[in-house]
């Protein structure tokens, strides 16, 4: 397999893993709204908490694509 093949499936893998935390965060943050009144606290700030930490994991996976995107340039 070339090095290219191998650095579009590795992009291709890491979209895949982009959109699991993609729709984590947006099904986390609708409990959120929805729950924020009737759930417990430590529920809700557990939740505010995950939020956080799936928003950052989807930042830092999109900069990682964005990478591998200028290397294929290099190819």
């Amino acid at each position: 397999m070339s090095e290219l093949d191998v650095a579009k499936e590795q992009i291709a893998y890491l979209k895949f893993w982009l959109g699991i935390l993609v729709v984590t965060n947006i099904s986390l943050f609708t409990w959120l709204l929805s729950n924020v009144a009737s759930a417990d606290s430590r529920l809700v700030l557990g939740g505010g908490f995950a939020a956080v930490w799936f928003t950052v994991g989807i930042v830092l996976t999109h900069r990682r694509i964005k990478r591998q995107i200028q290397s294929l340039r290099e190819l």
